[in-house]
């Protein structure tokens, strides 16, 4: 049975559900933006451990911008309406789902066909993947018609765009819900064509694969390969520490999706992500990346 750590209150009738499946970094990062809007949200994953991370961070999370004054409502509030479990099939209730694990064809081919027997019939299917098109994801689907990607930005609480990918079965009702539950949760959808990486992550990847070999060939640190895209291209973040936060293993991931997907070797990872995701040193889930935390 699913086990869970943070109860839901405030179940008026009239709000609608909104499951978030993957309790990582950028699962517990929509449900909190989610919630933060009134919206009820069903938290899952099938790691405890991950869940009790979840809640701890999206506390610490929503009591940082309370007392900096960028938070909407009382921390308690907001994390009242989060319910956290390891039971997939509190998602029966959901009228949309937001489907945030690893890039993991195998996991989520396996994860859609449970998906199948559980959604309600006109249950949405958003997809946060970062690279694999949505069509092929789909394809999974016995209604495929409702899904459709959903490419929220890292930290999902402070950016306003999401990308937008509806496949060439999705339907036009889909995407009008989709952009209609974004505006909802202060988010601007942006449309683009579905295909291998979108637009963000086609562009993003090389950026970052291209920092870190400029670190593996000995032409800039870290910090001075960050500090030029932040002091001279005003970008509030550098490729590096950008890395970091996604996490060293989903970079790679994404990078070797996206060079078989695109079949394209400019894609080929550098040799320093593939040693440091050896060594375990994945950025800030690990405390230890191309920066320490």
């Amino acid at each position: 049975m699913g086990a869970k750590l943070v109860q839901t209150r405030n179940r008026e009738e009239d709000v609608d559900v909104i499951g978030v499946i993957g309790a990582g970094v950028m699962g517990r990062g929509v449900a909190q933006v989610i919630a933060s809007h009134s919206y009820r949200v069903i938290l899952v994953d099938n790691q405890l451990e991950v869940l009790d991370e979840a809640r701890i961070s999206i506390f610490n999370t929503l009591r940082a911008e309370s007392l900096f004054g960028r938070g909407r409502g009382a921390a308690s509030d907001v994390l009242s309406r989060i319910s956290i479990t390891d039971d997939l099939e509190s998602v029966r209730q959901c009228s949309v789902v937001v489907e945030n694990i690893p890039e993991d064809i195998g996991k989520k081919r396996l994860l859609y066909e449970s998906l199948n027997s559980l959604l309600a019939p006109e249950a949405v299917l958003a997809v946060n993947s970062s690279t694999f098109p949505i069509f092929e994801l789909a394809a999974f689907m016995k209604r495929p018609e409702l899904v459709i990607g959903t490419h929220f930005m890292n930290p999902a609480h402070s950016k306003e765009f999401v990308e937008v990918i509806p496949s060439r079965v999705t339907s036009s009702t889909t995407i009008e819900r989709v952009m209609s539950f974004l505006a909802g949760i202060g988010k601007r959808g942006i449309v683009v064509k579905d295909a291998p990486g979108f637009v963000s992550n086609r562009v993003l990847m090389l950026t970052i694969n291209e920092a870190i070999r400029a670190v593996e060939e000995g032409c800039a640190s870290p910090d001075d390969v960050d500090a030029i895209f932040v002091g001279c291209f005003g970008h509030s973040m550098g490729p590096l520490a950008t890395a970091d936060l996604i996490g060293l293993d989903t970079i790679l991931l994404s990078l070797l999706s996206l060079m078989e997907r695109l079949g394209d070797k400019k894609y080929q990872p550098a040799d320093l992500l593939l040693n440091m995701v050896r060594e375990g040193k994945l950025g800030r889930k690990s405390e230890q990346g191309f920066f320490n935390y």
